[in-house]
């Protein structure tokens, strides 16, 4: 058998941290629950997400063994998609829409403001862990827009005046 260079025996690779027990739990329920899906990994990720609010690196390789995937498949799928998190957010996320219809209508301006106001770029959090900032590309609020969401809330015909009005009002 070729080991290399060094004729050392490989090892297997272990995670740097342990997975929170707590965090444990909830992905593996999760995985339990949803393992017999066709095309399971998604639902999976977005149920981790929705329950930690962020699918920490640590469960990458128990949601991997659970689903009988390698870590890349896993990792590849929570880079590829915007909406997954890998730390977690700040108490107040702000998603602000960039699909056409409402970069139409305001959308770039509303951005900028944002990132100069919050003094952070898209998928950051405040040095205060107050608010993160993340692109989405459609709220399905079109005839409405520019749209907003403040924590799973929709606003529309938000402009710089209406972002302020709404940070200042959240705790």
């Amino acid at each position: 058998m070729n080991r290399g260079l060094n004729e050392q025996p490989l090892e297997p690779m272990q995670p740097v941290r342990a997975l929170a027990q707590a965090q444990r739990a909830k992905v593996l329920e999760a995985t339990a629950r949803l393992r017999e899906l066709p095309g399971a990994l998604l639902p999976v990720l977005h149920a981790v997400q929705d329950a930690l609010g962020y699918i920490p690196p640590d469960a990458v390789p128990l949601i991997a063994a659970e689903l009988n995937l390698s870590r890349a498949e896993v990792h590849g799928v929570i880079s590829f998609y915007h909406y997954f998190r890998s730390a977690p957010p700040g108490r107040h996320v702000l998603q602000i829409c960039r699909a056409e219809a409402c970069q139409a209508v305001g959308a770039v301006a509303l951005e900028k403001h944002a990132r100069d106001r919050l003094g952070i770029g898209f998928h950051q959090t405040t040095a205060d862990g107050r608010f993160t900032l993340e692109p989405v590309y459609c709220l399905g609020n079109c005839a409405c827009g520019p749209s907003l969401m403040v924590d799973q809330e929709l606003h529309a015909r938000v402009n710089a005046q209406e972002f302020d009005t709404l940070l200042e009002a959240l705790p």
